[in-house]
């Protein structure tokens, strides 16, 4: 008989609970420290380096390579943490192989044509759900971006945006994404990707350029939003059906 409240103790709920969130922050913003994480959360450095230091020995989550390098240049710096191949594994669905299947008898009975028009159609989906919180930000761009982000978050894209090289003929936004619910289906499937930034175009306005993603080896999705004047002049918001 199975007893469910007696299997698992509240304390250990409560445990595996705030080890998901940890697990979630690292996604959303690594590399990360545990005092990073612990001022987010508002937990204490302490109790988040116990829970990395778990995660780390599960394989969800390991130390940025960037850390290492710095370790190796000037003694050891605050370890910063990325997540994993496992890490992405423990956050998405059960659904990738079925998926993936289906997606290649389509392109074997229909043509690469037909996974594009599924992958856009997908993409346009998306920008639909989310498209009345970008519209609400207004027009300025990096508003957007970050009301884009926001939205992303809530779809299960552990999303996020920083302004970068302001006040230069650069400036923009960096979208990032450190959770996709299509990741390894992207990694054989890159007109999903491609929809996608197809859609964040339309969306914002302006030719975004996707820099680095998590279906062919970043540790997070990489957008790079342009705010400049200048790119506005020549790229109208467009519907992306």
């Amino acid at each position: 008989m199975f007893i469910a409240d007696r299997a698992v103790p509240a304390a250990d709920r409560a445990e595996s609970g705030t080890r998901r969130r940890v697990l979630t922050l690292v996604s959303e913003r690594g590399p990360i420290t545990a005092a990073q994480v612990a001022e987010i959360l508002g937990l204490t450095t302490a109790g988040v380096r116990r829970h990395l230091d778990v995660l780390a020995e599960e394989g969800a989550v390991a130390e940025s390579e960037h850390t290492l390098a710095e370790a190796r240049k000037r003694g050891r710096p605050a370890r910063a943490y990325v997540l994993t191949d496992q890490g992405h594994k423990n956050l998405r669905g059960d659904y990738d192989e079925l998926a993936t299947s289906v997606l290649r008898f389509l392109r074997d009975t229909q043509g690469e044509d037909a996974v594009g028009a599924f992958a856009k159609a997908q993409a346009t989906a998306l920008a639909e759900r989310v498209r009345p919180a970008v519209e609400a930000a207004g027009d300025d761009p990096e508003t957007r971006s970050a009301a884009l982000a926001d939205a992303l978050r809530d779809e299960g894209y552990a999303a996020s945006a920083r302004p970068v090289g302001k006040g230069t003929p650069l400036a923009g936004v960096q979208l990032c994404q450190g959770h996709c619910p299509v990741q390894h289906v992207a990694a054989e499937f890159p007109q999903f990707c491609e929809a996608e930034a197809e859609a964040f175009s339309g969306l914002l306005g302006v030719h975004v350029q996707r820099l680095a993603s998590l279906a062919h080896g970043g540790h997070v999705c990489t957008t790079f939003v342009p705010t400049h004047p200048l790119a506005h002049t020549s790229h109208e918001r467009r519907d992306p059906r």
